[in-house]
């Protein structure tokens, strides 16, 4: 498998240590834990995982010209298959969130779309990668503007270029400038174009809500998981893999066709995974510290199996295993994911490093 780039949404993520007893009241002193500061976002959390899994990473990305975009360039320099194409902007400051997440509970995200806001996907050199990974479109007004025609636009130049595309959602807040765009179009224009997308539940309820699916679908997640899937695959999309949170998984791939024109990454897992229509349950957690780049990291074991020529069910394993890795407040090594699915050892190795070679184990650790 050669380069993957990820691309799209990025930022700083300040997360205050919180009791269960935290709360926001005016004029009082609460007293927290340390603040911790780490890159958050798909391009720095799926970009990061997928190279703790061993993929070579291209990310591109837009940063201020500040403090906190000299915090995200030294991060990424700091991995040595991480390699950065970071476009620096003096329009917008660089973006960041406050991760507000009590012991116990959900999280809160208070967030600053900053410098996302004028990425385009213009500048994105597509080289010979055989994957680019999209990630967080309502988290990035310029590239959804104009009826995401800068989206289709990248999209369509991505597919002349060979290279397989894949697209993460985020969730749309219904008060901002994006939250009034017409979701359904956006995703009817660019599902086709979109070889491999993964969003949650989450992502696709705030984006369409429920009025588009059948009468009488149950409230379960699993349940709108499904019917949202045969939407996106109606719409055009590839493989969809849907997050169900609790309930797991939800992986559904498009006809061979469909698969055939999928690019360097997809088109040779073509009739392996053309109607595949399967549910992973999640896979437990060793401890719980956060939930926060879950989701990402979930999407980087799906892609990463991918890349390396897995079969769809233990694709969506290794996407389980690192999801739980990340909640259990650990990176999703090859090492880690071992521990957590010894089964999955042999994901780690490609014999005679092409593309969509055979598999073989490898020492746990690599």
């Amino acid at each position: 498998m050669g380069e993957i780039v990820v691309a799209g949404h990025i930022c700083v993520d300040l997360s205050p240590g919180l009791s269960a007893s935290a709360r926001i009241d005016p004029g009082a002193l609460i007293d927290t834990g340390p603040l911790r500061i780490s890159l958050g976002g798909c391009v720095a959390n799926t970009g990061l995982a997928l190279a703790d899994l061993g993929s070579t990473v291209r990310l591109h990305a837009t940063v201020g010209d500040d403090e906190l975009g000299a915090i995200v360039a030294s991060r990424i320099a700091a991995h040595d298959r991480l390699h950065p194409a970071l476009e620096v902007t003096d329009r917008a400051a660089t973006s960041y969130s406050v991760v507000v997440e009590p012991a116990g509970l959900d999280r809160t995200f208070w967030h600053h779309t900053g410098a996302n806001e004028v990425f385009t996907g213009e500048h994105l050199a597509v080289g010979d990668a055989d994957l680019v990974h999209l990630g967080y479109p309502p988290l990035l007004p310029g590239i959804v503007a104009d009826d995401a025609t800068p989206l289709a636009r990248l999209l369509e130049r991505i597919h002349r270029h060979g290279a397989t595309t894949s697209m993460d959602l985020a969730v749309v807040d219904p008060t901002s400038a994006v939250g009034h765009l017409d979701w359904e179009a956006i995703l009817r224009r660019t599902l086709p174009l979109t070889d491999v997308v993964s969003p949650s539940v989450d992502d696709l309820r705030s984006a369409l809500g429920t009025l588009r699916l059948p009468a009488g679908t149950s409230a379960s997640p699993l349940a709108q998981a499904a019917a949202f899937a045969d939407l996106l695959l109606a719409w055009g999309a590839g493989v969809v893999a849907i997050s169900a949170g609790e309930d797991g998984l939800l992986l559904r791939a498009a006809c061979v066709d469909r698969l055939r024109l999928g690019g360097r990454m997809l088109a040779p897992l073509a009739e392996a995974w053309a109607d595949v229509d399967l549910v992973a349950p999640p896979v437990p957690a060793p401890a719980f510290v956060s939930t926060n780049g879950a989701g990402d990291a979930s999407t980087a074991g799906l892609l990463f199996a991918m890349s390396r020529g897995a079969a769809p069910a233990e694709a969506a394993e290794l996407a389980g295993a690192s999801a739980a890795a990340t909640i259990a407040g650990r990176r999703p090594t090859a090492a880690e994911i071992t521990r957590l699915r010894p089964g999955l050892s042999g994901r780690f190795a490609v014999a005679g490093g092409g593309r969509a070679g055979r598999l073989i184990p490898h020492t746990p650790g690599w």
